[in-house]
């Protein structure tokens, strides 16, 4: 600014957070990543036209395939006057470092990148991983530097439960209509239930994928535990690239 006034401006201002989603159809309820009304502060969406879940989420390697299609957006996001940029997929972990590198923002690829801190929360207990996909969720999206970190972390996929797999993986499956909400929260619990029965050593449970901050309080209430996702590291980018102001009155 120059005695008061602006030098240079944009058509579009206030969307301090821009998020990359995949291209996908399926709905996308409060709670979920790609509904503006999950956050109480404005956010910029961009859709990369060539991922979609069936290929992000079922080939491992796909997001690195795709990456100049990401860095193209990501840049798109950065003249459009974000401050940060997240993602609507955390298999894009995979990327984390082309993508920040490609911009001068903070860049979040995925809850994934919460998996340490949370390790370090909790002692010597385990983090339950609920994923989209098991099977294709590999030891690099993972990020995880040492192998005693590894052997502390239980995966829980979600790729053979009927609703989620139609709904949220777009694979065709036999017997389900549609997208049903209450059915893929049941579906989301009853395997969080199952990880928790099984590994009662598990002291929190974090979301790698976008679509599940719905079911996190019916989660939470089911098993007891603090369910962490990409929620939670957003709201943290926000603050911190667009901290709060407080009065410092006692």
């Amino acid at each position: 600014m120059t005695d008061g006034y602006l030098t240079k401006g944009r058509a579009i201002y206030g969307e301090s957070i821009g998020v990359l989603v995949l291209n996908t159809t399926f709905p996308r309820v409060h709670g979920d990543i790609a509904n503006a009304r999950t956050f109480d502060f404005p956010v910029r969406y961009k859709i990369v036209t060539q991922a979609t879940q069936g290929t992000i989420v079922t080939e491992a390697d796909k997001a690195r395939v795709l990456l100049p299609h990401f860095v193209e957006a990501a840049q798109e996001l950065e003249r459009e006057g974000v401050s940060a940029i997240t993602t609507s997929c955390g298999f894009l972990s995979v990327v984390q470092e082309e993508l920040a590198a490609a911009v001068t923002v903070p860049v979040v690829t995925s809850s994934l990148l919460l998996l340490p801190m949370i390790l370090n929360m909790i002692g010597k207990r385990k983090v339950g991983v609920v994923t989209a996909n098991a099977g294709v969720l590999s030891e690099q999206h993972l990020m995880l530097a040492q192998s005693a970190e590894r052997s502390r972390v239980e995966l829980c996929g979600l790729q053979d439960c009927p609703t989620f797999r139609a709904s949220i993986l777009g694979i065709e499956t036999k017997g389900v209509a549609g997208f049903d909400i209450d059915l893929i929260e049941q579906e989301v619990v009853a395997q969080c239930q199952k990880l928790r029965q099984a590994n009662p050593e598990i002291g929190a449970i974090l979301f790698e994928c976008t679509n599940l901050q719905p079911y996190a309080r019916a989660v939470q209430k089911a098993t007891g535990l603090p369910v962490f996702g990409i929620f939670h590291l957003i709201e943290m980018l926000h603050t911190a690239v667009r901290a709060p102001s407080f009065d410092g009155e006692c």
